[in-house]
């Protein structure tokens, strides 16, 4: 079962729909002991860093996502899902986020257009299950205007440029997370999600 977290800025049902399509069960809630007893978590996002802090503050899941976290759940963080994860963010006069995955969130360039919108290339940094038969330098689909900048390089999976060159997805421990919207990316982004599931199926 894959608990997909529900905190009022996410694209739940694409989401959803992607994992239905590789044959898994899903639940969508924003249930605390839900999350709490969860075996796969997936944390999907669009909207402000700000909203969405304040929203999962009041729904009493910020402690629930950390602790499953620090037990090796496998968590899966998708966009705004995954700027939350890192310690701040310049977005919405600054904000304190869940801090699993030190470093900041940072506007992209002024001069660039922003947001950043459409299909862009992902560089891959590592050699991780995440990209298993996925060709490095394949195209997947964005939607941003903030980028993760990780304190910790080894966490960076992925890299794509849009004026500069920004993370694009993160792999520390069990903790898997993109700027980009797998759930939107075709028949490489269905990969990636598999890829994800495969190594959730791992862990267990």
């Amino acid at each position: 079962m894959i608990t997909i977290i529900d905190y009022g800025a996410g694209n739940l049902s694409s989401v959803d729909k992607a994992f239905r399509k590789l044959g898994r069960e899903t639940t969508i809630t924003s249930d605390p002991s839900v999350v709490e007893s969860a075996a796969i978590i997936v944390l999907p996002g669009v909207g402000a860093a700000g909203d969405a802090m304040k929203s999962l503050h009041g729904l009493g899941l910020i402690e629930p996502i950390k602790e499953s976290i620090t037990r090796g759940v496998p968590f899966f963080g998708i966009c705004l899902g995954m700027q939350v994860l890192l310690t701040e963010t310049e977005e919405s006069g600054g904000q304190r986020c869940l801090g699993v995955v030190p470093g900041f969130v940072r506007l992209l360039s002024p001069e660039l257009k922003v947001p950043h919108i459409g299909w862009n290339q992902v560089h891959q940094q590592v050699r991780h299950p995440l990209f298993e038969g996925i060709p490095d330098k394949a195209n997947f689909y964005f939607v941003h205007s903030y980028y993760p900048d990780p304190g910790d390089q080894n966490a960076v999976a992925g890299t794509t440029e849009y004026g500069a060159v920004f993370c694009s997805a993160i792999a520390q421990d069990n903790i898997l997370a993109t700027q980009f919207h797998p759930e939107k990316s075709g028949n490489w982004g269905l990969r990636l999600l598999r890829n994800f599931l495969r190594f959730a199926d791992a862990r267990k």
